[in-house]
């Protein structure tokens, strides 16, 4: 049974561990896509020069895949976890809401805003006033740290970005949007399916970042629907609760998953292509629309049309003049 804390230890829990978050530790194991499927779907999903590519999408070093490194990896909403729930017309007494599985997704989404938000900012610096590329800024002749602090504006613009954007991929994998049930009864071992083929669309993380939190919280809860799932994952949630185990609840490690083609849920149909799929088209949809920003925040001097020019080019100094 998850322990229920006051909600000034929980503020604080959160804060803590969020903090911690900002240190460079040791590698975990992965609760998400692998990270080689999480390169997949990144290479498929962005067309730029290859070591801009790798610099994003490696599968061990890839700014995607730094949210799996702790203390990044123990936090649910860093990987759309915890936002489990089975209606009562499949179980009796649910131990989480609907409200507070929305609570839970609703959490994560924040966090792709919020890295959104800081790489609109970090953009700016990968170019002077005049719409001239800084070779400086935009160099990766070395690799990028992903430790959160200052540096080179083109790292920093990838880490905010693959920070942002490797929940979005996982929700995809974790999540029922996309898939489908198992033949047989609707339960814990085997939840209802959507079996969406459309991207989320409370996943707009462009248009919420221009709009007050509680604005584009609001609109986006009204979007989630009543069977949308992820699965317990036994990290932090975004209140600061650490539950014990999964027990009664929808479990991301033995049934919602499709981490990998061999995850339980995966074997069922194509739940696995879907998965992929979708976090592949979805992950366009957000690099599509970042860029979209950038035009629109800077026009003069074509300053934004340069930030783009020296994101996706190896060489920005030379391919941007």
């Amino acid at each position: 049974m998850a322990v229920t804390l006051p909600s000034r230890t929980r503020s604080a829990a959160v804060a803590i561990l969020l903090a911690a978050a900002l240190s460079i530790v040791p590698e975990g194991p992965a609760h998400a896509f692998t990270g080689d499927n999480h390169e997949d779907i990144t290479r498929a999903a962005l067309p730029w020069e290859p070591i801009t590519l790798t610099a994003m999408a490696d599968a061990r070093d890839g700014a995607i895949n730094a949210n799996d490194h702790r203390p990044y990896f123990d936090l649910g909403p860093l990987h759309c976890d915890n936002a489990d729930y089975l209606g009562s017309r499949y179980a009796d007494a649910y131990p989480r809401t609907r409200d507070e599985a929305t609570t839970e997704l609703l959490a994560c989404i924040r966090t792709s805003v919020a890295r959104f938000r800081n790489a609109v900012r970090a953009a700016d610096g990968l170019v002077d006033a005049d719409g001239t590329v800084r070779a400086d800024q935009s160099d990766l002749s070395s690799p990028c740290a992903w430790d959160e602090k200052a540096g080179r504006a083109k790292c920093a613009v990838l880490e905010q970005l693959g920070r942002g954007w490797h929940q979005i991929e996982d929700f995809y994998a974790h999540s029922n949007w996309s898939d489908r049930s198992a033949p047989g009864p609707i339960g814990l071992d085997n939840p209802p399916g959507l079996g969406r083929t459309e991207l989320a669309p409370f996943f707009e993380i462009r248009r919420y970042s221009v709009m007050k939190d509680a604005d584009w919280t609001r609109e986006a809860r009204e979007r989630i629907p009543e069977d949308l799932a992820t699965g317990c994952y036994p990290d932090f949630d975004s209140t600061g609760v650490k539950p014990a185990d999964c027990e009664g609840r929808v479990s991301h490690n033995r049934t919602l998953n499709k981490d990998t083609p061999s995850s339980a849920r995966s074997k069922t149909g194509d739940n696995f292509r879907r998965a992929t799929a979708g976090a592949t088209a979805e992950l366009t949809r957000q690099w599509n629309d970042f860029k979209a920003e950038l035009l629109t925040e800077h026009p003069d001097h074509r300053r934004g049309a340069q930030m783009i020019c020296a994101l996706v080019h190896d060489d920005p100094a030379a391919a941007c003049p």
